[in-house]
């Protein structure tokens, strides 16, 4: 640590400038993680549960994948990037220096961040799974008859996990931004975050309602309807990170750490 001068308030001011880099990358790794352990669930379980959920492709004796390579690469390359280094600039939290020191043997990615990762990867599988076999005839979760081909019904449902996974990301996205505190506290301190949320979602739009896109992606445009099914369902993962942060402020509380 270099000082400027020899006031006691630089040396305060640089260690609180250290753990804001440092929880940024955090941050930052929390958002990636989750949200690829949730695409590699949402394709294990879609492939695990294809016969079952009706994902099946006519004519094909191979395995059906429940979204397509270019969807994936997709939500990699544009819909994740821009969040994630959003969250690169993201304003210090009001418990940064309330904390204690960290020890030096103290790893970047604990075993409580690893368990946070995890749960919000299998739920988010589970939400775009579920939005998938809502679309698809005799599924796991609805049994009601829908109109149109296999193959129309195909390309619906994976337009549904498709937009499901993309918009359970960008909550994903607003809950990362602590491991403990509510994501609504500081909502929208960091302007960038949003601005990459809100350029995500114009280009799932894009993908989703301009013709020549819809054959490069497997696409068709979505009703109303299926909109509100989209974005309850992907919510699920803003509830279920708020539900699962306050567990552990409780449980912290109660051992008398601060978070």
């Amino acid at each position: 640590m270099i000082l400027a001068d020899d006031n006691f308030s630089t040396i305060v001011a640089a260690v609180r400038e250290g753990r804001v880099i440092f929880d940024n990358i955090r941050k930052f790794l929390r958002y990636l993680l989750s949200s690829n352990v949730g695409e590699v669930f949402t394709v294990f379980g879609g492939v695990m549960l294809a016969g079952v959920m009706g994902i099946t492709q006519p004519g094909s004796e191979g395995v059906t994948v429940p979204l397509l390579a270019t969807q994936l690469l997709w939500i990699n390359l544009l819909t994740d990037a821009a969040p994630a280094l959003a969250m690169g600039v993201d304003p210090q939290t009001d418990d940064v220096m309330a904390r204690k020191p960290r020890k030096l043997t103290d790893r970047v990615i604990d075993r409580d961040m690893w368990i946070d990762i995890a749960f919000i990867g299998i739920i988010m599988a589970a939400v775009t799974l579920i939005g998938m076999d809502m679309h698809l005839e005799g599924g796991l979760f609805t049994d009601r008859s829908i109109g149109g081909s296999h193959e129309f019904q195909m390309t619906e449902a994976r337009t549904m996990g498709f937009t499901i996974l993309v918009f359970a990301q960008l909550f994903n996205a607003i809950a990362s931004r602590s491991s403990r505190q509510s994501a609504f506290v500081g909502l929208f301190s960091n302007k960038w975050l949003w601005g990459a949320i809100g350029l995500s979602v114009v280009l799932q739009l894009v993908v989703i309602y301009v013709p020549f896109l819809n054959s490069a992606f497997d696409t068709t445009p979505l009703g109303p309807w299926a909109w509100v099914e989209c974005i309850c369902l992907a919510a699920v993962v803003l509830i279920a990170s708020e539900i699962y942060k306050a567990i552990m402020r409780a449980i912290d509380k109660k051992n008398g750490v601060v978070a």
